[in-house]
């Protein structure tokens, strides 16, 4: 059973940055896909940005141009880095693995990202 912490939310003014970052409890190095999901209120849980094991990184088009995800396996934590945040991106962020075989996914606890002036 893999552990997944979140941590890097919290307030922002329009136009500024925030990295989340998520520690895993196990090894990322041999996951097949790790990302990024949002949801805000009264909205449905979206993804917002998959790093596979191989293959394109994939962004929501909402995101492109501003998100960036990278993975960094020997410390077995993926990131995301959000540049120009906008109030629309506001939401709790969730970090998504899935892993082994068959494959099973796990859940991060989620972290509130706030963008408001």
């Amino acid at each position: 059973q893999m552990q997944l912490v979140e941590s890097g939310g919290g307030l922002v003014q329009p136009g500024g940055s925030l990295r989340l970052s998520c520690a895993a409890s196990g090894s990322i190095a041999r996951a097949n896909a790790m990302g990024w999901h949002r949801q805000a209120p009264g909205k449905q849980r979206e993804l917002v940005a998959r790093i596979p094991a191989n293959g394109y990184i994939y962004y929501a088009d909402s995101v492109k141009g501003r998100f960036t995800i990278s993975r960094d396996n020997a410390k077995n934590t993926v990131y995301l880095q959000m540049n120009n945040l906008k109030p629309e991106d506001t939401a709790v962020y969730y970090c998504h693995v899935n892993s082994g075989w068959p494959p099973s996914d796990y859940w991060g606890q989620g972290t509130q990202v706030t963008v408001s002036s």
